[in-house]
């Protein structure tokens, strides 16, 4: 973690610890599908089809919502808690297949260092695109029943497993509805203001990836997230939207090796991103042509994406966007502060830290 706010935040190694334990437990959950999930006979797309699910699913990801579950539930105790285990994978299944279904969105055929689920059916089925997007969309949905699936096994208490349910399916709803808001953000010529920018990085990714696990992990161990319900929003609210615009303005000034995918795959997508709406209000003349131009373009060359990058650093864009980014993470981390004196300590530190190392990844 960076030298910030929140010293006495977990260790590296206890964080990574979180991780390993849900690697092991990933594996283990799929490998005993094969005997509870029942699956079709009559032919190969069904148990392909779970396969790639599970494939994706293992592929890796920073696991940063089984870390937010897990230290969600430290801040109240620090003893093993009852159907944790159930949560994590059901968060990690709801992401799966956001995955899934983002990748067939966007077209894209690389995630996590394989061919996205949609190209591996494109690839399947060369002749086919209805069945290869039928199918995708079929996995994606197998992703989410499963997510939900998990969770009605909880080993948890049975009104706290019902409220864990009803958070997940909540949370799954919005998200979807954040996608929708996505998609219309970038219909059209219209640049997006910073609440339509806020509300979209918000239902799309910090309801499901932050405000979920915090609201899982109190349930879990006996909290009442229902008591701190505004703090809880704001806190997700503000990490969400910074996390956001990191990924924005890695899209751009990030290193593509790290980053996994090409530098200004936001533009060739069309995408009306916090970089590209910072961009198009800031310039005007020739400057703001190239951006146009470059919008929704797939064979923008590299080197456009390239004279875009110098255009921003030099209007002070890059700037800008780092200052926001830093000032959610300071009230975001400012939030997690006021929760000293309420819930342990050192679950506190890694709230108080995370909002900085949201801003902080290469990746």
């Amino acid at each position: 973690m960076p030298d910030t706010p929140g010293a006495d935040a977990p260790s590296p190694a206890r964080l990574a610890g979180h991780v390993q334990d849900f690697e092991r437990l990933l594996v283990t959950y799929f490998d005993s599908l094969r005997d509870s999930l029942d699956v079709p006979s009559c032919g190969d797309l069904a148990p392909e089809c779970l396969e790639l699910v599970r494939e994706l699913a293992l592929r890796g990801g920073k696991r940063i919502r089984v870390v937010v579950l897990r230290e969600a539930a430290g801040l109240v105790t620090g003893d093993p808690v009852a159907g944790l285990d159930q949560a994590a994978l059901s968060l990690e299944l709801l992401h799966t297949h956001g995955l899934i279904h983002d990748d067939l969105i966007d077209d894209s055929a690389v995630r996590r260092g394989g061919p996205s689920t949609y190209y591996a059916y494109r690839a399947r089925f060369p002749g086919r695109p209805r069945t290869a997007l039928g199918l995708t969309v079929l996995a994606g949905d197998l992703a989410l029943a499963l997510a939900v699936r998990v969770l009605l096994g909880s080993e948890a208490d049975a009104s706290v497993r019902q409220a864990m349910v009803e958070e997940q399916t909540r949370a799954a709803a919005e998200t979807i509805m954040g996608q929708v808001a996505d998609l219309e953000r970038d219909l059209g010529d219209t640049v997006p203001d910073d609440e339509t920018l806020h509300q979209v990085a918000d239902f799309k990714s910090a309801r499901y990836s932050l405000l979920a696990p915090l609201r899982l992990g109190l349930l879990a161990a006996g909290g009442q997230p229902a008591h701190h319900e505004q703090e809880l929003r704001r806190y997700a609210r503000l990490v969400g939207i910074a996390a956001q615009m990191r990924d924005d303005y890695l899209d751009l000034f990030g290193d593509g090796e790290e980053t996994g995918k090409p530098i200004g795959t936001d533009f060739r997508d069309g995408k009306r991103s916090y970089v590209v709406a910072a961009l198009l209000n800031t310039l005007t003349g020739a400057e703001r042509s190239v951006v146009e131009a470059a919008l929704g373009a797939p064979s923008c060359p590299a080197g456009t994406i390239a004279t875009i990058r110098g255009i921003a650093e030099e209007r002070g864009v890059a700037a800008r966007l780092r200052a926001g980014m830093r000032d959610h993470a300071e009230q975001a981390a400012r939030v997690a502060g006021g929760w000293r004196g309420r819930w342990r300590s050192e679950a506190v530190g890694f709230f108080e830290a995370l909002p900085y190392w949201s801003v902080e990844r290469s990746r």
